[in-house]
């Protein structure tokens, strides 16, 4: 236990009712965690939520009855106060087999009423369970006494395969042996064998982000797999979309939780942890405390809740900004009620990473824990850490290509430094281009030689006709290839960056790396270059002043231009306090 777990109450976040194979019924649970001083439980019914209105409504009566100095749970707790009332997390444990092997899937903080998900949920357990009634119907007819349910009370918590159908079949003395079940009666080809549609781990995953949870990887050591399979059943539900792992668990020993923990640092897992209460039914096993040694601190709830917030990715020039590049007081309110909700701004955008920071100051938009999208998705960066978190920079040998042929075809071109841009000389193009961008100057004969790293992009202007760089966009594409691409950010401005980029990349970068469901996130934008900033999201929004290609593939188009605060209706519809 760490020195600053002393100052933590315990929470415990895999907890069972009588709604499915517990022996404590779900208001029993909310009773029992406040007698253990619990700070808060998830119930995690297995495939069932059955119980999860009851646990959170008894919850929150005791918490008014307290208030007014009636409490029930005051009997036998240590505390008689209604602080101590458990937050009651909404959740459930999904069932599923991979490889032959049960495999659960905990999902936290999910929407047990929404009706999609309610349906998603029977249809889950539906083809799962159909197939073994049909099963046990066949056997039944050859004159053997089973049933899913006699299979289901020898097998408890188990999800039923062939394998025990076979051993219960031997238990009986219908066969001698397992492989004797499977040879004459449950094998692929035997006449009793019903073809099974799986219910994987990964679909087990995508239902609880369905439900807008929390998917989490239960008690992976349980599963006996080899470190190198467990690798891979971890990097596939990574793959899925799994946000975090169990590391802190009754059964573990040392070895075996740094080994989880080990998982969850790989794939950026969240940490999640809990006893598998499920009262008398596992003897000796309690909840708060497992088998006596096991504590789960509050800060591993706070980090789980931290996904509950949701981010707005929005570009800055005619989308966030008005047309004197300002933010508006009421824009500057409604962000700050924004971030005050807890909810996330990522400013997201072609400029420069200093330009974007001057904006950030100049505006008051300087929020705790911000981070920012610059070079169109090249550079991801930490306010807080004042420190890049991703990165992707053009090679010398491609930005001395690109540059000679704009310089052939007469077209001004430019690159940067992580504080300056790197150019030839001023001209009518760069007085221009930095009306806004104010960075300062660096005037060289050879742009790459200025350029020890490399750029996180190169700019091509042309003020007049966007068809020349459109031209010199079409002559470089055959060099270009894979590795590099080039968007128009407005009609005066070809962006080049590397292929790797993009502020659609950039977003489900820092999607994964807040531990976001894709579900919490939102894009706003107005041209070309912010489209893939828009597919990426789960929900993109184009500006009443876009171009109309970023119109025709956004979600919601604003009602309002940039110049008359568009992004409000977004921000006020979605992003106050809950």
């Amino acid at each position: 236990m760490r020195i600053e777990d002393i100052f933590m109450k315990a929470i415990d976040l895999h907890v069972h009712s009588t709604s499915s194979d517990g022996t404590f019924t779900p208001s029993g649970l909310v009773d029992y965690a406040f007698q253990k001083g619990l700070a808060a439980f998830a119930l995690t019914d297995h495939d069932c939520i059955d119980g999860l209105e009851e646990a959170i409504s008894y919850a929150g009566k005791l918490r008014m009855e307290g208030s007014s100095g009636e409490n029930p749970c005051r009997k036998g707790a240590s505390n008689g106060t209604s602080d101590g009332i458990p937050e009651v997390i909404p959740g459930i444990e999904l069932s599923t087999e991979y490889h032959g092997r049960d495999v659960h899937i905990v999902g936290l903080f999910i929407d047990y009423k929404n009706t999609s998900f309610r349906a998603r949920l029977q249809e889950f357990i539906d083809s799962r369970t159909n197939r073994n009634h049909e099963m046990c119907a066949r056997l039944s007819k050859a004159g053997m006494n089973i049933s899913y349910e006699k299979l289901l009370a020898r097998f408890p918590d188990s999800v039923i395969t062939r394998a025990h159908y076979a051993r219960y079949m031997m238990e009986q003395g219908y066969t001698k042996s397992i492989n004797e079940a499977f040879e004459r009666y449950i094998g692929d080809h035997c006449p009793y064998y019903v073809p099974r549609k799986k219910v994987t781990p990964f679909q087990a995953v995508r239902l609880i982000l369905e439900a807008d949870g929390i998917p989490i990887l239960a008690h992976p050591i349980l599963y006996h797999l080899s470190d190198r399979d467990l690798d891979t059943l971890v990097a596939e539900c990574k793959e899925a979309g799994l946000l975090g792992i169990e590391a802190i668990y009754s059964t573990y020993n040392a070895a075996e939780e740094r080994q989880v923990r080990r998982l969850a640092e790989k794939y950026h897992l969240l940490l999640s942890g809990g006893s598998d209460f499920h009262g008398s039914n596992k003897p000796g096993l309690d909840m708060g405390n497992g088998y006596g040694k096991l504590f789960v601190p509050e800060d591993i709830l706070s980090e789980l809740k931290k996904t509950r917030c949701r981010l707005l990715f929005t570009d800055m020039d005619g989308t966030l900004l008005n047309n004197a590049s300002e933010i508006s007081p009421a824009m500057k309110s409604a962000l700050d009620r924004m971030a005050a909700a807890g909810h996330r701004l990522i400013l997201s955008s072609g400029r420069p990473l200093p330009s974007i920071l001057e904006v950030r100051s100049s505006q008051g938009i300087e929020y705790p824990n911000m981070l920012i999208i610059s070079n169109n998705g090249a550079l991801v960066y930490d306010c807080d850490a004042q420190a890049p978190i991703l990165e992707h920079r053009l090679s010398l040998t491609d930005i001395r290509y690109i540059i000679g042929e704009a310089e052939k075809m007469h077209l001004h071109i430019h690159a940067y430094t992580d504080s300056e841009i790197v150019c030839h000389h001023m001209n009518e193009e760069l007085q221009y281009y930095t009306r806004r961008i104010h960075l300062p100057l660096k005037y060289v004969e050879n742009i790459a030689d200025s350029l020890p790293v490399g750029s996180y992009k190169l700019q091509c202007i042309h003020l007049a006709d966007r068809r020349r760089l459109e031209a010199f966009r079409d002559h470089i594409a055959p060099y270009c290839g894979d590795r590099i691409q080039m968007i128009f950010s407005n009609d005066q401005y070809l962006e080049i960056l590397p292929a790797s980029a993009g502020k659609g990349t950039a977003l489900r970068f820092v999607q994964d790396y807040l531990h976001i469901p894709h579900s919490h996130t939102f894009a706003a934008g107005d041209a070309e270059n912010d489209l893939s900033l828009l597919e990426a999201a789960h929900v993109g929004i184009a500006m009443a002043n876009a171009a109309p290609c970023v119109k025709e593939r956004a979600d919601i188009v604003t009602a309002l231009d940039n110049d008359h605060d568009g992004l409000l209706e977004i921000i006020e519809e979605y992003f106050q306090q809950d």
